[in-house]
């Protein structure tokens, strides 16, 4: 275990601030160590992770009770104290791997594995890929995984080491490209597999375990490379591009299956944060405007002075809802996740329409359920409605104008339209007028865009031309797109 506790010591020794011996449980942190976690703190709040005062002093005193010497424990205690939600959890691992690594420069253990060479001095691949077999079919246990972690880390600093123009640094992809792991796993399944009895089932268990292996190593490798690159570049600005962002933040024009996946998954939560928000406005709503006039003649009684304000009644009625959506190419995530999202606050409106469109548009309201996964619910579009015409790209003009013709009644005064897309048009016609007799017609009217404002009007985007027209604002991430709605949705 000493090259996992190289960087332990390391970290340990500068928090002391030339103290002897480790800080020991039950006591006070050192005053280093306190920063040290408060810039923690920070990070996590940099990538998404809402963390408060109070998680912040619930952190610092798990320090006074555990042994910093022990990472895991460090680890364990800090995620309880600072995390609300599962989700948050591989954000958090891959800041802390950052903030409290396992070592300092190479490892001490590491030095010790030699990678096979060949008699010309070049690393043996085939060699390296039957040591790296045979570990991972090996029993699994803290033997095991020490074992992989140094290898690993041999791997980044005699594989992975590459001259940038800054000097010296590690890559991960070039640790991997002649190893290829993902090739080992009918070798690690034969070694899963030796002395178990056969059958469809066992075997379905060790591929997956092969893969899951694999896809350890891998991570440990992609670890052990942004540390090393930590190092010399600083942690900060390895974490704006080497740690997992939290789904909400994730750009939608650039968002990964894993990302998306993720986001659906927190679907329902955000449309109760969402719903909350919009309750509460209709609450303070509900208390009505002042009437001035009433106002100043109940003063009457107080000398003219208005100490009891009047206010006129509201008027209650829920809005009805209108959303119009592009669903081609790079932004079908960006409108499927927002038609999910407020098909959830069907309740907060009177009526709840849903249209989608490529060059065509049609209503999609009746796919939309709480039982039909969203995925699913984007294949029914495009075999079940007539959302595509004969070209099958962007249309914006088209849409618009196929919208008021097939579906006049759709939009009205006590309507709200949401417009969802990233306006390129393919260089054909906006159909300007017909958007602006929408919005003319309709109680009120926004477009959501998911590119950068900064994009708006560049190649074949009309978005300069239709914020002319419609109030537009950018929406790049699950997040942005909750905080605008909240504002815009009408109570």
């Amino acid at each position: 275990m000493a090259g996992l506790r190289d960087g332990s010591r390391a970290l340990v020794s500068s928090w002391r601030s030339g103290s002897d011996g480790a800080p020991q449980p039950g006591r006070t942190p050192p005053h280093g160590l306190s920063g040290h976690v408060v810039g923690f703190v920070e990070a996590l709040r940099a990538r998404g992770i809402p963390v408060g005062p109070s998680e912040t002093v619930d952190a610092g005193q798990v320090l006074t009770v555990i042994d910093l010497m022990d990472r895991e424990m460090l680890r364990e205690g800090l995620a309880c104290a600072l995390l609300r939600r599962p989700t948050q959890r591989a954000t958090f691992d891959g800041l802390f791997e950052l903030w409290f690594p396992p070592a300092l420069g190479e490892r001490t253990g590491a030095r010790d594995v030699d990678l096979p060479r060949r008699d010309d001095g070049e690393i043996d691949i085939f060699e390296l890929r039957r040591m790296l077999a045979e570990l991972l079919s090996s029993q699994p246990g803290p033997q095991q995984q020490e074992q992989l972690r140094q290898l690993a880390a041999q791997m980044v600093e005699q594989m992975g080491r590459y001259q940038s123009a800054n000097g010296p640094s590690f890559s991960a992809y070039q640790t991997l490209k002649n190893v290829q792991p993902e090739l080992l796993i009918s070798k690690i399944l034969a070694g899963l597999a030796a002395g178990t009895a056969e059958s469809e089932f066992d075997n379905e268990v060790a591929r997956r375990a092969a893969r899951d292996r694999v896809k350890s190593f891998r991570g440990t490798v992609e670890s052990e490379t942004r540390r090393r690159v930590a190092e010399r570049l600083g942690r900060d600005r390895v974490a704006t591009y080497g740690v997992q962002r939290q789904a909400e933040d994730a750009d939608f024009l650039r968002i990964s299956e894993h990302e998306l996946a993720e986001l659906r998954r927190s679907g329902q939560r955000l449309a109760r944060v969402l719903a909350s928000r919009l309750a509460a406005r209709r609450r303070r709503s509900r208390r009505g405007e002042i009437d001035l006039r009433k106002t100043l003649r109940s003063s009457m009684s107080t000398g003219g002075v208005p100490i009891d304000l009047r206010t006129r009644k509201p008027r209650p009625g829920r809005p009805d809802l209108v959303l119009l959506c592009d669903i081609s190419g790079s932004v079908a995530g960006f409108s499927s996740f927002t038609m999910l999202l407020v098909d959830s606050l069907r309740e907060q409106f009177s009526r709840v329409r849903i249209f989608a469109f490529v060059d065509r548009a049609d209503e999609v309201t009746h796919l939309f359920d709480q039982i039909t996964p969203l995925d699913q619910i984007t294949r029914r579009i495009f075999t079940e409605t007539q959302v595509v015409g004969f070209e099958g790209h962007s249309d914006y003009g088209a849409a618009l104008r196929g919208f008021t013709e097939d579906f006049p009644e759709a939009v009205t005064s006590r309507s709200s339209v949401l417009i969802l897309g990233d306006a390129r048009t393919n260089y054909r016609d906006p159909a300007l007028n017909t958007l602006r007799e929408l919005v003319e017609t309709a109680k009120h009217a926004y477009w959501l865009n998911p590119e950068s404002e900064k994009m708006w009007g560049t190649g074949d985007s009309a978005a300069d031309r239709y914020r002319d027209v419609i109030e537009m604002y950018e929406c790049r991430s699950a997040r942005q797109l909750t905080g605008v709605v909240s504002r815009l949705l009408p109570v």
